[in-house]
């Protein structure tokens, strides 16, 4: 009987500062054979996100840290190519947490059935349609609570989460949206191709004259992907009842020591709510969602990009450049 053998990339070390290549391996693992109730997919897609880099550490965080030399997981898109459930016969695509590697198998739970959308790229189910798309819109619309004519600042604006943001307030009624990327092309594509108003490069320095500049009028609503000097020139921007949805702090997630935030004041003098979410406690909004998304895409209102890093042994590589602003949109491995 001939073996299967599936390629994956484990943990073998925790990173202080960024991860490198000694605290990862590639290896090759056989696969035994299918039991009653399990399938085995061929991944087509798998995602690369920050809150990996949260998971690559020992501590307490919202979600469980990666195991040491146990693969690591993350969202994934793939095709059964055997199965022992009738639920789930060959051919169907499915969706899953099983990534960081090409082949994966388990019990049919595991794997929840996604539709074959003509036109539709499946690799949209990890981003426009997926956990990027529903966490702009959840921060705007359950945790800012966007309102019409609202002025909204984008930290992180050109990657997967912060394309989807600044789209998304400008369709719900925000009247100005401004962003902040690391490199003038993104910028530029910032402005030109994603609606966004006014955008600065963060690493030209002077955060909050930048953000005076492109939002003269101050700022009402805040979508954090960033934090730290971010966050403090947010704080020194907002009108009174402003709001922040902080999804992300990526510039802190290799810093060796937390970065203290400024003008904390100011969450007083002007009646600010700042609220951090995760998606996992807001799931339930996945059916309003999708409606709102798949209308949106249908009519054209919206566009996006994928950075698309092909084959298994790119993985790492797309993941610390993806940690670096290397994308522009959501990064995801095509297998």
């Amino acid at each position: 009987m001939s073996t299967t053998t599936s390629i994956q990339w484990q943990l073998v070390s925790r990173p202080t500062g960024e991860p490198t290549v000694d605290n990862v391996a590639r290896i090759e693992i056989t696969l035994p054979e299918l039991g009653v109730g399990e399938v085995r997919v061929r991944n087509t897609f798998f995602s690369v996100d920050p809150y990996m880099r949260g998971r690559m550490n020992g501590g307490r965080s919202y979600i469980a840290p990666f195991n040491l030399d146990e693969t690591m997981q993350g969202a994934a898109i793939g095709e059964v190519i055997e199965s022992q459930d009738a639920a789930l016969p060959v051919g169907s695509l499915v969706q899953h947490q099983l990534g960081w590697r090409d082949l994966a198998q388990g019990s049919a739970a595991q794997f929840q059935p996604l539709p074959n959308v003509p036109g539709v790229s499946p690799s949209l189910f990890l981003s426009v349609l997926g956990i990027t798309g529903i966490t702009a819109w959840v921060g705007l619309t359950q945790i800012a609570h966007v309102t019409e004519g609202d002025i909204v600042f984008v930290s992180g604006a050109a990657g997967g989460v912060g394309t989807m943001v600044g789209q998304i307030a400008r369709l719900l009624g925000a009247s100005r949206v401004v962003g902040s990327a690391g490199t003038a092309e993104k910028v530029d594509l910032l402005t030109n191709k994603y609606g966004y108003d006014a955008a600065f490069n963060y690493r030209d320095g002077d955060l909050r004259g930048q953000l005076a500049k492109a939002a003269p009028g101050g700022i009402d609503v805040y979508f954090d992907n960033v934090g730290g000097e971010h966050l403090t020139a947010a704080l020194g921007a907002f009108n009174d009842g402003g709001r922040a949805a902080i999804c992300g702090a990526i510039s802190l997630y290799n810093a060796d020591s937390d970065i203290g935030v400024r003008n904390m004041s100011n969450i007083v003098t002007r009646g600010l709510t700042l609220k951090g979410f995760t998606m996992g406690s807001y799931f339930q909004f996945a059916p309003e969602f999708g409606e709102a998304m798949r209308g949106w895409l249908e009519d054209g209102k919206i566009v996006f990009d994928e950075t698309i890093s092909v084959g298994i042994d790119s993985a790492f590589d797309a993941f610390t450049g993806m940690m670096n602003g290397a994308n522009v949109g959501k990064a995801i491995i095509r297998l």
